[in-house]
């Protein structure tokens, strides 16, 4: 790998004196121990040496292993191996808000599905990715550290390699990404601001329901009102974040205390509307490359815009 730049760098400060490569690696960048193997065991050629495909770990330019021991100034060098995804390029439209070497952003159009699944094998956003990809000369495999269901739009980000996504589910883990969503539900919610702090549970085996239920998993809301119409069909617009991300935890949550989302037919909504009014309106994150705090805005799309 003469020549190869790297995917990320670490500079050994004299704290770090001593220390092994993966505890630095570990401690410093937040590289988890399923990427360092992935790169210990990846395709070696007839010599047994790493292939071009596999990734590797550097130290002041040298190849070297994670167990080698570092000294102040040494410069760490990572490079992630290489990918490529094995969905079909589709021509589906991708609304672009944010991208670089590490991230992408979208913003999801309502009614597609983010992944395929044995009921949409096919037309969904990664199915997107990757014409999008094929474009452009790359090749990555789409991470999605966030989900949106179907009928749900908004900021969609997509992680471009196994770091991204480990640093994103420690971030999740510590509470330091910040989800907030536009969402409107029938009927007045009085409280103008609250919390809902309920266990969420799937319903009957086989259902798409969830339901809040003492043995589910546990899962906070919070809410904000930002108007209210008491005539014709009342309905409240809120501003929600969501401390944890079970499936369909807006939904039901508020399903459960009386206000389902509007065109919400799953949860009991009885509007005429197509889908239901919920759309991830921000996502507030730590870059994971450079430590960058980032905030990634999605602009409300045209069929609820007027609800807000």
């Amino acid at each position: 790998m003469t020549g190869q730049s790297y995917d990320l760098t670490r500079v050994c400060g004299p704290d770090a004196e001593g220390m092994t490569v993966k505890g630095v690696l570990r401690r410093d960048a937040g590289v988890s121990r399923r990427l360092m193997r992935s790169i210990i065991h990846g395709e070696k050629d007839d010599a047994g040496n790493p292939g071009d495909e596999a990734g590797g770990v550097f130290v002041n330019g040298a190849r070297a292993r994670f167990a080698d021991r570092v000294k102040t100034g040494d410069v760490i060098g990572l490079v992630y191996p290489r990918e490529t995804t094995y969905m079909q390029p589709e021509d589906i439209p991708l609304e672009i808000l944010y991208e670089d070497e590490d991230l992408l952003a979208l913003n999801k159009q309502p009614g597609i599905v983010v992944h395929p699944t044995k009921g949409h094998p096919s037309g969904t956003v990664a199915n997107g990715i990757a014409r999008y990809m094929a474009e452009r000369g790359e090749a990555y495999r789409p991470r999605f550290v966030n989900r949106l269901d179907m009928d749900t739009s908004g900021v969609l980000l997509i992680g471009k390699n196994a770091h991204v996504q480990n640093a994103f589910a420690a971030q999740a883990g510590r509470g330091e990404t910040v989800k907030k969503y536009l969402v409107c539900v029938s009927g007045i919610v009085e409280a103008d601001e609250g919390v809902i702090d309920l266990p969420i549970a799937p319903d009957d085996e086989g259902s798409p329901r969830r339901v809040v239920r003492g043995d589910g998993a546990p899962s906070v809301t919070r809410f904000k009102v930002l108007s209210r119409k008491p005539i014709d069909a009342a309905y409240t617009a809120l501003e929600v974040t969501i401390e944890t991300g079970r499936t369909h935890q807006i939904r039901v949550h508020f399903s459960h205390l009386g206000h389902p989302v509007l065109g919400d037919s799953l949860y009991g909504s009885e509007s005429a509307l197509t889908r239901q009014v919920l759309h991830a309106r921000s996502l507030e994150f730590t870059h994971p490359r450079t430590g960058e705090r980032l905030k990634i805005i999605a602009p409300l799309p045209g069929d609820i815009y007027a609800f807000f």
